[in-house]
């Protein structure tokens, strides 16, 4: 069995400052949203951040962003975040843009230890500039560090007490292979059962990467509201 925590606080004890981190989700969906709010709450600082994007201004990572929590983050885009959009362009931010692609194999060979990769994504761009490249079948590919981090803060729907997580939906997005990334994962869930009650054939992250679960209502908040006239 996982350790269980009652209290957000209790479970991120642990994270200290200039710790990396991953942190799943996409926009605002499947992010471990009370996880991210006790990690402000607790102020911890110089944080490197990996993940999709950063949230919005008064939400998810947003909330991290607002308080200078975070001093580099690795992500695909900017995305609906005017503050990270700030913050970037007046230097007061390290940000490594990677292609969403890259980025999610990064991950992914992190988890399966994986040191590097070729891709052809980012030739002959700034994304190249000081990386090495090699040439497969007459073209031309760019080599790529894994990522992995001290923990992994991720978001499920499901959850049995020996750790076996399942997403829903869209929410599966980063959270399974940044929970295979981590060093230390604590996965933040809907609904924990019994060992034995979730079908095998649909547990999508094996409880070997989760080290710690809690349960937590979510608040399904929209990234960008769009109302037809």
């Amino acid at each position: 069995m996982k350790r269980i925590f009652s209290e957000f606080l209790e479970a991120i004890e642990g994270i200290q400052d200039g710790m990396t981190l991953m942190v799943g989700g996409f926009g605002l969906c499947g992010i471990p949203e009370n996880l991210i709010k006790a990690l402000a709450e607790k102020g911890v600082k110089n944080l490197t951040i990996i993940s999709n994007n950063c949230g919005v201004d008064e939400w998810g990572l947003g909330l991290l962003l607002r308080n200078k929590q975070i001093k580099k983050i690795i992500a695909s885009y900017v995305g609906e975040n005017k503050e990270f959009e700030r913050q970037l362009l007046n230097g007061e931010i390290e940000v490594e843009l990677t292609p969403q692609g890259t980025l999610a194999e990064k991950i992914r060979a992190g988890g399966a230890g994986i040191p590097a990769f070729y891709t052809p994504a980012g030739v002959g761009t700034p994304i190249a500039e000081g990386k090495e490249t090699r040439i497969f079948n007459n073209r031309e590919y760019l080599l790529e560090e894994s990522l992995t981090s001290d923990f992994s803060l991720v978001r499920a729907c499901r959850a049995d007490k020996m750790g076996n997580l399942v997403y829903r939906k869209t929410a599966r997005n980063f959270n399974s292979m940044m929970a295979a990334a981590g060093r230390t994962t604590i996965a933040e869930v809907e609904e924990i059962v019994e060992t034995g009650e979730l079908d095998p054939n649909i547990i999508h992250s094996p409880g070997i990467y989760i080290q710690s679960l809690i349960q937590g209502t979510q608040e399904k908040r929209i990234e960008r509201r769009t109302i037809q006239g």
